[in-house]
């Protein structure tokens, strides 16, 4: 696996001026980190302190990813939105195996942030002190720890980490399968993203992929597991990242009724369809969704009316956001160059 975390502007890969342009904005606080951005000229990509073959865990925006493969199974006939988890999981009478997909894919199931465990705290203790990874669970022990889950009252969205580990795996467990077999035979494979995979431990690392570092500069261990791998498990190249950015603004990628808003979230103007958070921006309709791990910040930002779409993907646990939303508004006025 590849550690790097040199100095930026001396080792670019990719477009020059969007690497310069990034290293501009980013500077110190993202020595590693790559860019992609797709408009009508076409896709962009720039790398800084690392190849564009290496491959970033992408976090949260795996849940985007689960989304499209949610509302593909609905297409398909293989669930409906009132599909509820125990008709597709082991859960026998437990609150959570009454809870439906669709509530799930709009955080809006009641269930709580992450699974119930006994070791949470020795888990959360082991990131912050040891960099270790706190999602080394198997499908079989997420199932354990849904049963012993409470169901709250969902007035509102209420982010879920377990919610999409449980609705990537049910969905799979409709099509026949596992969850990194329907990642790549719906998604990745249809579209080219030979990078895209999840991995179910450390062992399954390549040299491509980068190791993250926290906000103070600590090596972070890899965020992987059989569990984890709907809500935040995903790891990509940033060309794949592009790539499938240019598929969703095409309108070729599977399930894309994922990027349709269908509850509101914090205000009337936040909605979020399954997964995917759509809101104003700088008077643009933006369509997106961040990410973030042990050692690793990424976000994807798509302006599907003026066809222009930036990802943004480092291995410093610094968030990315407020970068990936002003470069998408650039790129969106007709005005400036592409």
């Amino acid at each position: 696996m590849t550690i790097q975390q040199g100095p930026a502007s001396a080792d670019a890969a990719g477009d020059t001026e969007l690497a310069e342009r990034m290293h501009a904005r980013l500077g110190s606080r993202h020595p590693v980190v790559a860019v992609a951005t797709v408009t009508s000229s076409g896709e962009r990509t720039a790398a800084l302190g690392t190849p564009l073959t290496s491959r970033f865990e992408i976090g949260s925006i795996t849940k985007g990813v689960t989304g499209l493969l949610y509302m593909d199974a609905v297409e398909r006939a293989e669930v409906t939105p009132a599909t509820t988890l125990g008709e597709l999981l082991p859960l026998g009478e437990c609150p959570a195996a009454g809870v439906t997909l669709a509530s799930l894919a709009t955080h809006t199931s009641g269930l709580p942030r992450l699974a119930p465990s006994r070791d949470v705290v020795r888990r959360s203790w082991n990131l912050m002190r040891r960099g270790t990874n706190p999602y080394g669970d198997t499908l079989d022990e997420l199932v354990v720890g849904a049963r012993r889950a409470t169901v709250r009252p969902a007035r509102y969205p209420r982010y879920s980490n377990l919610g999409f580990e449980l609705l990537g795996h049910a969905v799979a467990s409709a099509a026949g399968t596992d969850y990194a077999a329907l990642l790549r035979d719906r998604i990745a494979d249809p579209l080219g993203l030979e990078s895209f995979a999840v991995l179910s431990g450390s062992a399954d690392l390549t040299e491509s992929d980068l190791m993250g570092r926290n906000s103070r500069g600590k090596i972070m261990e890899a965020w992987t597991g059989e569990a984890i791998a709907p809500a935040g498990g995903i790891r990509s190249t940033i060309g794949d990242m592009g790539d499938l950015a240019a598929a969703l603004l095409n309108g070729s990628a599977a399930g894309m009724l994922a990027l349709e808003p269908a509850a509101s979230m914090s205000s009337p103007a936040v909605k979020i369809g399954a997964a995917w958070i759509t809101l104003e921006s700088k008077g643009r309709i933006i369509t997106w969704h961040n990410g973030g791990t042990g050692g690793f910040c990424a976000w994807m930002g798509l302006d599907r009316e003026a066809h222009v779409g930036v990802v943004i993907l480092s291995a410093t646990a610094i968030p990315v956001d407020r970068y990936g939303f002003d470069l998408l508004a650039e790129l969106s006025e007709p005005s400036l160059p592409e």
